[in-house]
């Protein structure tokens, strides 16, 4: 009916369903699977049992469920699920900061507010935009493969860099970390697409980290211990000045 409030897969009514597996773990799945039947047929069960448990973990970590996301331009939400391990004060990396040559303004080189969200083994590995707008930078940086847990990670495992303008001229930088067990992160996205808050931009196997860079003067919402959930957890909220300098800009 015209006027009904509906969720964000245009229904009316909501309920549960089992989520979907990504494309991505699909395969892996599958030739965990088939290794599990071959096994089997040949009689060696005590091997073929791991196969099958292997091959439900990696269906659950490759799992895509919907998100409902806010809808307020005030609003970032975590582009993560996981666990806020540091929230800080950091010069943005150079790679969201410098001018590329490009002619895209980066996010400066004042100290912001970096909130790290580590995502363990269990975790949904679909990273999110936090806010919509326009892709202007993709950066993939290869590195180490340190606990992500480490400080120290930003700096040195592989990692890929997004800056995401809005069209109120908000910018805001994240990045994907590689971790201990991580040896691929997997883009959605490329530098000129325009992606709508919360829509998945990307994702890392198997375990790992994604740093927020907030704009300068915005505090976060969440706290070291807290658990978040991407594209449904306000990370943060921009200030009315904020908002009211990117309606002039």
């Amino acid at each position: 009916m015209p006027g009904d409030i509906l969720d964000n897969r245009g229904r009316g009514t909501a309920g549960w369903s089992w989520p979907s597996i990504h494309p991505e773990g699909r395969k892996f799945g599958a030739i965990a699977a088939v290794a599990a039947l071959v096994v089997g047929f040949l009689g060696w069960s005590f091997i073929a049992w791991p196969l099958v448990g292997l091959t439900v973990w990696i269906l659950a970590f490759f799992r895509d469920p919907e998100r409902v996301t806010p809808r307020d331009d005030a609003y970032i939400v975590a582009p993560a699920d996981g666990l806020i391990t540091l929230i800080q004060k950091v010069p943005p990396p150079r790679e969201l900061s410098a001018n590329d040559g490009t002619g895209v303004i980066g996010m400066g080189t004042a100290p912001v507010t970096r909130v790290s969200i580590f995502m363990s083994v269990f975790d949904v590995h679909i990273n999110r935009a936090p806010i919509g707008g326009t892709i202007r930078r993709v950066v993939y940086i290869p590195g180490k493969f340190l606990n992500a847990d480490l400080d120290k990670a930003s700096d040195e495992n592989e990692r890929q860099h997004f800056l995401v303008e809005r069209g109120d001229g908000l910018h805001i930088g994240f990045t994907q970390i590689a971790g201990l067990v991580a040896r691929r992160i997997v883009p959605f996205v490329k530098a000129g697409d325009i992606v709508a808050v919360g829509q998945r931009v990307g994702l890392i196997r198997f375990g790992s980290r994604v740093d927020v860079y907030l704009p300068e003067g915005t505090e976060p919402k969440v706290l070291v211990g807290q658990r978040v959930v991407a594209g449904e957890t306000v990370l943060a909220e921009v200030g009315q000045a904020l908002l009211i300098e990117g309606v002039r800009q």
